[in-house]
């Protein structure tokens, strides 16, 4: 094999090392990340300075859904129910209601983003 043969050999596995395609992600690949966007958000909901409110935001789901668009493969939800209690002079007044937080994955920066 000539010199010149051996090179563009060379460079024709050089190449075809540098197209390898990424292992396609999968559900599970990204669910721990989302897990850990949903355990933030409720660390910050339930310490967030209220006068006189006291919240507990009980993660309700995580729920992860695959999309056809390659730079967001994949979409998430977030959804909670949040129970609070404000002290009032007449006593405690409780109160519970459900809130949702919808995500996209972004695969170029490989992390959830909150949607707007």
């Amino acid at each position: 094999m000539s010199q010149h043969a051996r090179c563009l050999a060379a460079v024709a596995l050089l190449m075809a090392a540098c197209h390898t395609p990424e292992p396609k992600l999968t559900r599970d690949d990204v669910s721990a990340g989302l897990q850990q966007e949903a355990n933030k958000m409720k660390a910050d909901g339930e310490n967030m300075p209220a006068v006189g409110v006291k919240a507990v935001w009980n993660i309700v789901a995580v729920d992860i859904r695959e999309q056809p668009d390659p730079a967001h493969p994949f979409a998430g939800t977030v959804r909670f129910r949040i129970e609070s209690s404000a002290h009032a002079l007449e006593g405690s007044a409780p109160q519970s209601f459900e809130k949702k937080f919808e995500y996209l994955y972004d695969a170029a920066l490989k992390q959830w983003r909150f949607r707007l």
